[in-house]
């Protein structure tokens, strides 16, 4: 294993030296798209050539070892490096399997900040309040992440919640966890409206997408339609007398972004710009989510909004995830933020999979 190991890594740190004189060149410095993403790729290595070093290390400490059994007589330092060599070779078993986890390709979108949007599904005004919990969930669990959240764009369920909302995540590896989240929620509950006490199945779609940055989309005014109007919801009298939202029309793929977050017209076009061409590079990221879901799983396809990833069964106090089968009865804390344990459950089981299917 060490030897096979060992020659992926020597492969890492040949593109890790390679990446390293590219970053200095000027022509690539000049290339703002090519440089940004030379720079993450180095900055991604970075961890596997640390383990690399201290795996080279403890690899040479193993052979020394053995060389003093095979060669020491003084039987004192032949049972000191019998010690020492049970030591070392259980440490190299656990630098090996986090060393495999390393060598596994990562997306490069998990680093981006994420776009979230949460629809109202089946069930009514219910659906509408469970698309309000789920929002709520999210924003504690971003809170608790040091993320910072921005609503885009919201419809207010005529009973509370939201018809549908959409909002910014920003803050270090956002997608890479959030991603998890796309799929139908369904929640089981006695709605506060049901006289009878009769449990309802109501539901709501999420869809997570890496934000585009800036130099990946170059979005060319002429295929932009820009409509004002007034705003509507809560916001004090301006709200309903100046035209600050802000519709932008993307003409040749016909996506359709609205903002009225801000009093300000500029600030709700810049965030319509950026959900825009967020939106038109997805287009082109659905069919690497398409591939990937087929074969994993633990994502689904932002496309795929039929797909039920999650049951909140309210009189059980459950929170099941189909894609893993884990059930957790801490209903009321996961729906408080604390969802970090089924995102780390459903890591783990991508990461048994990735590592099967490399063969690593």
């Amino acid at each position: 294993m060490a030897g096979n190991l060992l020659e992926k890594l020597e492969g890492v740190k040949a593109r890790f030296d390679e990446v390293g004189k590219l970053i200095t060149d000027p022509d690539v410095i000049n290339d703002m798209k090519r440089y940004v993403k030379l720079n993450k790729e180095y900055k991604a290595l970075g961890p596997i050539i640390e383990a690399y070093w201290k795996y080279k290390n403890v690899i040479s400490n193993i052979e020394s070892a053995r060389e003093i059994l095979a060669e020491e007589k003084d039987e004192e330092l032949r049972e000191m490096a019998r010690t020492e060599l049970d030591e070392l070779n259980r440490k190299v078993e656990e630098m090996e399997e986090e060393i495999r986890l390393l060598l596994l390709p990562v997306d490069p979108e998990d680093d981006k900040n994420a776009i979230v949007e949460i629809r109202a599904g089946t069930g009514g005004d219910e659906a509408s309040i469970f698309a309000g919990d789920l929002f709520r969930m999210y924003s504690k669990f971003c809170e608790m992440s040091r993320w910072k959240t921005e609503v885009t764009h919201s419809n207010p369920g005529t009973a509370g919640g939201f018809k549908e909302v959409v909002f910014k995540v920003s803050g270090e590896g956002v997608y890479g966890v959030m991603k998890y989240e796309s799929g139908v929620h369904r929640v089981q509950r006695v709605p506060q409206t049901e006289t009878q006490g009769r449990v309802h199945t109501s539901a709501a779609s999420v869809a997570v997408l890496p934000e585009a940055e800036e130099f990946e989309i170059d979005l060319k005014n002429e295929d932009i339609r820009r409509d004002t109007y007034c705003a509507s919801g809560p916001g004090g009298q301006s709200v309903n007398t100046t035209y600050s939202a802000v519709r932008l029309t993307h003409i040749p793929t016909g996506i359709v972004v609205t903002c009225q977050d801000q009093k300000s017209q500029l600030k709700n076009y810049d965030k319509a710009l950026q959900e825009l061409r967020t939106r038109i590079y997805n287009l082109e990221y659905q069919k690497y989510l398409d591939e990937i879901s087929s074969k994993r799983k633990t994502m689904v396809s932002t496309g795929d909004r039929s797909a039920k990833i999650r049951t909140y069964n309210y009189q059980q106090g459950r929170v099941t995830d189909h894609r893993i089968n884990l059930t957790l009865y801490n209903l009321n804390s996961i729906l408080d933020g604390n969802i970090q344990e089924v995102i780390e459950k459903l890591q783990m089981a991508e990461n048994a999979e990735r590592l099967k299917a490399q063969n690593l």
